[in-house]
């Protein structure tokens, strides 16, 4: 969304700060939907790892059971973002597409992430640095050019009293822009290949979430993320059922008219196995990963640590996406305690987003309490800086904020550029991995970013 269109949108402070002690909403969370996740057909479970054979097998009986021939097929696939095995599933979804489809184009869902370099494509997909071709020939692939206006289409408008509706009173007076890439609606069929794991916006990622804010603009993008926001990533994150964001993500994709699939799939720890996949509407496959995801991708501990050491793998190239580290693991942070993002490779915040700069890192009542001061500015960003501080209050009085937990950035971004970000800064060499390791009252993550930590106090059965 472009900061002139957000302006008009003073609404959300009062709301947000009247909700909480911390100025946190409470999400009104609905159950998923009874008979939803059993629409989808499925392979695999919690714990087990699907073989190549049992991969192939699923992928052709599903398509060959689907209306594909002579239409054209945009494909949907998560960028080097998300760990996922595409190399498995990809190659069996060509066979099966190949001499039945008219065209085939491959949709990289960047959201507003940097594009994708040859190289990286090569590594997600499995084939040679440029030439995609000669592994899957037929196929086009591209990288989703959300700044690109000629590549968007307009789906018309969510009205405002309908947004209160789905975000339960969070934002009034806030109509939605609906606008994707032409390429989702003048396809015949949209068919999403993506994983699903527990999410700071939406309670877990996948299905309609590869449109909305995969393959989407600002718009959409900022009002679900601040929504987000406004309720906490350290609430909403791993929260099994349909959230508020969620509703906003399927009310938007209603609005796609070309038929719409979705392989959903829970991919085990490190990425390179998948332990189930599903198949069907990106709702219902959404959901039956939902649900096993919740089992394989939480890990409960008996007590919150003083100190958490969030190791971020080199798939997160800056704090933008390499912030996972912190929303999976702040919720088992104590009071008072520290969580560090160990990222060496990292040397930059978010060369995608420089408005960061000017704001900075707080919680969501310095914001929320200041709103003629910020209200301006694009609310995806106010909501990704309340993502990586978590938990707070801020005294309008006296300018006071104090956060439930401090954080740092172990990364090669100097400590004169943390400040101004206002993150404490660590010499990632002066980390002691060995010790930390054996120090009770320190948690250290190895690739942090994809399992999400919660106190077993919090286990609700799932």
């Amino acid at each position: 969304m472009s900061q002139s269109s957000t302006a008009s949108r003073t609404d959300a402070s009062p709301r947000a700060s009247a909700s909480g002690q911390d100025g946190a909403a409470q999400p009104t969370i609905h159950p998923i939907p009874e008979g939803l996740a059993e629409r989808a057909a499925q392979i695999g479970g919690a714990g087990g790892i699907l073989t190549q054979e049992q991969i192939d097998a699923f992928v052709a009986d599903q398509l060959a059971a689907s209306d594909l021939d002579g239409r054209s097929v945009c494909l949907i696939i998560p960028d080097g973002t998300r760990s996922v095995p595409l190399p498995r599933v990809l190659p069996a979804i060509h066979r099966a597409l190949a001499g039945r489809a008219r065209s085939v184009t491959v949709l990289i869902a960047l959201g507003t992430h940097a594009a994708m370099s040859d190289e990286a494509i090569g590594r997600l997909l499995g084939s040679e640095p440029g030439h995609p071709e000669r592994t899957y020939p037929g196929w086009e692939v591209v990288n989703h050019a959300w700044h690109d206006e000629s590549q968007i289409a307009d789906l018309g408008e969510i009205p405002a009293e309908r947004i209160s509706e789905l975000t339960g009173g969070l934002l009034e007076d806030t109509p939605m822009r609906v606008q994707i890439n032409r390429l989702v609606v003048e396809s015949d069929v949209d068919l999403i290949v993506g994983p699903v794991f527990p999410h700071e916006v939406v309670g877990f990622s996948g299905g309609n979430k590869y449109f909305f804010p995969g393959c989407s603009v600002h718009d959409v993008i900022d009002i679900s993320h601040w929504v987000g926001a406004l309720i906490t990533a350290s609430r909403i994150i791993g929260t099994l059922g349909i959230t508020p964001v969620r509703q906003l993500v399927d009310a938007a994709s209603d609005l796609i008219e070309t038929e719409k699939l979705c392989f959903a799939m829970d991919v085990a720890e490190g990425g390179a196995d998948l332990g189930a996949m599903s198949f069907g509407d990106p709702q219902a496959a959404w959901a039956a990963m939902a649900k096993i995801s919740a089992r394989t991708h939480i890990t409960y501990v008996e007590k919150p640590y003083q100190r958490i050491v969030a190791i971020v793998p080199e798939m997160y190239e800056d704090i933008w996406t390499g912030a996972k580290g912190f929303y999976k693991s702040e919720p088992v942070c104590a009071d008072g305690g520290e969580v560090i993002i160990y990222a060496p490779h990292i040397t930059e915040v978010a060369g995608m987003h420089p408005g960061l700069r000017d704001i900075g890192y707080h919680n969501i009542e310095y914001f929320t309490k200041q709103w003629d001061r910020f209200k301006d500015h694009p609310w995806g960003e106010l909501a990704h800086s309340t993502h990586v501080t978590g938990l707070g209050t801020y005294d309008s009085e006296t300018g006071e904020e104090r956060n439930r937990v401090r954080r740092a950035f172990a990364t090669s971004i100097p400590p004169e550029v943390c400040a101004e970000y206002a993150v404490e800064y660590v010499d990632p060499e002066s980390l002691d991995f060995e010790a930390l390791r054996a120090d009770p009252d320190t948690l250290v993550i190895d690739h942090a970013g994809e399992v999400l930590f919660r106190l077993a106090s919090e286990r609700d059965g799932q």
